[in-house]
Order: C-alpha cells, then structure tokens, then sequence
C-alpha cells in the first residue's frame, strides 16, 4: 500500500485543501491502474444488523464524503458499508476558515465544520450514481439558520427526499458544530423529534413499499444518567439503531498539544477509551433492544474490537483512516 508517501505529500497541505483535493481525485482514479493506491481484496466477513446485510462491519464515517461524490472509490477500498453527509435541507457553506486541525502528536482531528455540503438535492443525485453495490447510510441533520424550536421540521424534509435511496438514515443530533443542536438529545426535545422521525418512517415505508431503518447519532459527552434517558426514549419510538460516538469537546487528552485550544469537536485516538466507555453503558442500557454502531477512535484492529467487546455490532472509522489509510480497513476486517 503506498498511502504512506501520499499522507507525506497531503500532510504538507493544510487539511481541508487535503480533504478536498482527495475527494476531487480519488474517483478520477477509480479504474485506472493509479487505483492500486487504495483498492483493496478483503475476507469476507458478513453480518446482519438492523435487518441489513453487509459484506463486513467495517464502514466509513459520516462527515468524510459529505456530499457523497466518492462512494465508489470508498467502496474500491472495501468498507461495508458507507455513510454520507451530514447533509440539510438546504446547501450551507459551513462555519469559517480554518476549521479543521490535525493534533499529529495524538492521531487526533478537531472540526468545527458546521454541516458544509451542497444540499439534500445534490447528495441524492450522487448517491443515485454510486455503483456501489454496499449499504449507504445516509446521514441528515438541520440547517444553522434555522431555529432549534424548526429542526424537527429540517430533519423530516431530508428523510422525505433520502428515504428511497438510503440503506439506513442517520439523524445527527450530536455535532457541536451546530448552535443548540446538541439540545435535541435531551427530555421532551428528544422524544418529540424521535416520535415525529418514526411516523414519518412508518408513512414512507408504506409508500415505498420497503422499510428503511433509522439511527440515532449520539456525543461522547453525555452523563451516565443521560445515556439512560436516550437508551429509554430510544427503546420507547422503537428506532431500530444507535451511533455511538459523535465527536468530543473534551480536551483533557491533548491540553498541551498543537491546537488543543481551537473550538470544534475532538476526533480520533484522544475519543478512543471514552467513546468505547460510552458504548459499554449504553449496551448495558438497551440491553439488546437495539443494535450499537461503535465510532470513535477506532485506528486498528484491536480499537475495533475493544468496541465490538464493549456491544457494538458494526464500527465506523473516521480519522484513524485519515492517519492509516485505506490498510486500516484490511487490517480490521481481516482481523476482527
């Protein structure tokens, strides 16, 4: 694999122009003999969650293709499944420059990108593209100018238009990016959403004739007793999976390090123990109601695991990827 001397190339670059400059190209190799790069030929490895089948539990991350636009290369390099966006109602450009920080000495990301991408619309026509032949999760949120007392409204608009081409739909109510958009984790705010999302499902898989199943996003910084108000209120609107976890605003890990002090969520290594804690109470909550999508921190085989170990049942990676490469994946599939 010679992701090594391409990371050594696009480390020099800061990271949004490596992040853009990987999505504008990787496609254009997909199908040359370039694609030797990232194409990977992996072990099977299937499983069943959420009345979905994959080829294996490893996927990619939402946040990584927002807008959906290299499914297929993502796919060449042999994820399971694949989630795109964050994706709103209506196209955003983001909070402003420069919002995404490598912290190197810790293989960790900060973001604070604020739900960039081009639209609903725009996703829906890539995804429609893909050849992909793995589940696609689609992962939607709301826009910033629209008031939190709103967002229910913004959620039910994107499941409207992603539901026919989505595998599973992700409802991201977690990202720190989003002015109050963490409120909806809570009490009445959560249960009102979650019962609204639930309908809508139920009327939409009526009339698509297939049932699409929904996931719920959740942050690392929630207490004990408020993973148990969310395992409960998810267990009561009956939503068939959780994702655990979104990014942190902890910086205990890295308080000394390069950009430890930058507003944005926290990925990657510095999460890894408190996501996977996260996780191992939350499955002790569901008590298998509902499956768990373990994230956060994930950058081998073994952080795989501890996730799988702790009651996860797929693993989604992010930025161990984006320090790896794509023999992250061979190696954890390959091993799990």
């Amino acid at each position: 694999m010679l992701y090594p001397l391409a990371r050594h190339f696009l480390f020099k670059l800061n990271p949004e122009q490596a992040h853009d400059l990987s999505i504008k190209y990787l496609p254009r190799l997909l199908g040359t003999p370039l694609d030797c790069f990232f194409r990977n030929t992996l072990p099977k490895r299937p499983v069943t969650v959420m009345g979905l089948n994959f080829a294996n539990p490893v996927g990619l991350a939402a946040g990584l293709d927002k807008d959906g636009e290299c499914i297929d290369a993502f796919g060449a390099m042999g994820f399971g499944f694949i989630e795109v966006g964050t994706v709103t109602p209506r196209p955003q450009s983001g909070n402003d420059k420069p919002r995404l920080f490598r912290v190197i000495p810790a293989e960790g990301i900060i973001n604070r990108m604020g739900f960039n991408n081009k639209g609903v619309d725009h996703l829906v026509a890539k995804v429609k593209e893909a050849k992909y032949q793995g589940v696609i999760g689609i992962n939607i949120g709301k826009n910033k100018d629209t008031p939190i007392e709103q967002g229910k409204d913004d959620y039910l608009l994107c499941m409207d238009k992603v539901y026919d081409h989505a595998g599973y739909i992700a409802v991201n109510i977690s990202s720190p990016n989003t002015p109050g958009l963490r409120q909806l984790q809570y009490g009445d705010a959560l249960d009102e959403l979650l019962a609204a999302l639930k309908q809508r499902q139920q009327e939409l898989a009526e009339k698509y004739k297939k049932y699409v199943p929904l996931a719920v996003k959740i942050a690392p910084d929630l207490s004990l007793d408020e993973i148990d108000q969310v395992a409960a209120s998810l267990i009561k609107n009956r939503i068939d999976g959780v994702i655990a976890t979104n990014t942190t605003l902890e910086r205990e890990m890295i308080y000394d390090m390069p950009h430890a002090a930058e507003a944005g969520g926290l990925s990657g290594r510095p999460l890894q123990h408190k996501s996977t804690e996260v996780i191992r109470h939350l499955a002790k909550a569901l008590d298998g109601a509902l499956p768990i999508i373990g994230v956060g921190g994930i950058d081998s085989a073994m952080a795989a695991r501890e996730k799988l170990a702790a009651g996860a049942s797929l693993v989604q990676i992010y930025s161990g990827f984006i320090y790896k490469g794509p023999s992250l994946v061979k190696e954890i599939v390959t091993h799990i």
